[in-house]
């Protein structure tokens, strides 16, 4: 069973961290669960739901994210990916320096130390120049800087469109099948010439 460390850090967008664990938990992958106390708090205003509620709901480990001796901080214990959605900008900060003084950035350096699969969704905007620094710097570590950018090319029709845009970008990197969202095929633009018309990308 493939499995993976998710963490929940203190940005907006826990609902995007929620939908993942619905769709790994689908997948059959075992997830181990770490929140923020930040997280926490976005996780009660964003989705009325407690870390504990959330993981029991998925079937998943909770881990304290204060437990430097949790799973999770060992590169002895494989994982085979892991995602911290949402990254707040404090923890992409301290990865890009090397600060490792919570269970979520520690598992985050396990991952950079042993080359692993390491995905941050950064929700924030606009961005200062430090930060964008900073996820060039981990970019060029090898880490994934996916941003909780939706589309709109597929003509979302709710929020959970959006969101599932998002984690469905998070699922390829993790080449996890799904359909969450519709996959660009090349015949969605037609060019239409006339004698008055001519369209042209």
């Amino acid at each position: 069973m493939p499995s993976a460390v998710v963490a929940i850090s203190g940005a907006s967008g826990a609902r995007y961290g929620v939908r993942l664990l619905e769709a790994l938990r689908d997948a059959d992958w075992s997830i181990n669960l770490i929140v923020s106390r930040e997280g926490a708090i976005n996780l009660d205003l964003e989705c009325g739901i407690t870390p504990q509620e959330l993981a029991a709901q998925n079937g998943v480990i909770l881990e304290d994210n204060e437990n430097l001796a949790a799973k999770s901080a060992s590169g002895s214990a494989k994982f085979d990916g892991y995602i911290i959605c949402p990254a707040s900008g404090t923890t992409v900060g301290k990865l890009a320096s090397g600060i490792t003084d919570n269970l979520i950035t520690r598992s985050g350096m396990v991952a950079l130390k042993e080359q692993r699969k390491l995905i941050l969704v950064p929700r924030e905007t606009p961005y200062a120049t430090v930060q964008l620094e900073n996820m060039a710097k981990l970019s060029g570590y090898g880490v994934v800087i996916l941003p909780a950018n939706p589309g709109y090319y597929n003509n979302p029709e709710s929020i959970e469109d959006l969101v599932d845009f998002v984690v469905a970008r998070i699922l390829d990197q993790l080449d996890v099948e799904h359909n969450l969202s519709q996959r660009w095929s090349g015949g969605e633009v037609t060019l239409a010439k006339s004698a008055d018309t001519d369209l042209t990308l």
